[in-house]
């Protein structure tokens, strides 16, 4: 099981590179990594569990964050009212391809399990994208997501591409939200 201790922290040099696509099929070794990814998350939302095990809690995962240069995710943000639009998916070689014109941000801003200091600021994030990945099974997966998976995914992706969310924050005023950017 990962827990805390097997994510890798900012300045590390992983969190910053291209990671490389995985071959399909995929092998077991990373079908295993996929699983993992997945389990931390539903886990780090279980606050027994995060005791027990020493998690910190998140709603998304990137191989790169356990030092493993690979393009995989994982997200899981549940949905208790209504569980059927629970968004759970583990994604091999995970792309938006294509986007919202309109942009959204967190009022709270984003964090990152692995980024150990607060950074306040308005990371600007399309509203609405379209995912293409592959799940374990080698099965194409299409998703269109909004509002907060959206920017999950959109989180994720970034560290497959060596991108943090502070990165995007405006550097002269972190602040800043354009007029018609959404605010959730």
């Amino acid at each position: 099981m990962i827990t805390k201790k097997n994510i890798i922290i900012d300045p590390h040099d992983t969190l910053r590179i291209r990671a490389e696509e995985v071959a399909s099929p995929i092998s077991n070794e990373d079908k295993e990594i996929l699983k993992k990814l997945l389990e931390y998350v539903i886990a780090s939302q279980d606050d027994e569990l995060c005791e027990k095990y020493d998690l910190k809690p998140g709603i998304g995962l990137a191989a790169p964050q356990i030092n493993v240069s690979k393009r995989m995710i994982a997200v899981h943000i549940p949905d208790e009212e209504y569980p059927e639009n629970t968004v759970s998916y583990a994604l091999y070689n995970p792309k938006i391809i294509s986007h919202s014109a309109s942009k959204c941000y967190l009022s709270g801003g984003e964090g990152c399990l692995s980024v150990n200091k607060e950074i306040k600021g308005y990371v600007p994030r399309y509203s609405k994208i379209k995912v293409v990945g592959y799940n374990e099974n080698n099965e194409k997966i299409t998703l269109t997501l909004t509002d907060l998976p959206a920017i999950c995914f959109q989180h994720e992706i970034d560290h497959l591409n060596g991108v943090l969310f502070y990165d995007h924050i405006n550097k002269e005023n972190p602040f800043y939200a354009d007029k018609n950017w959404e605010e959730l």
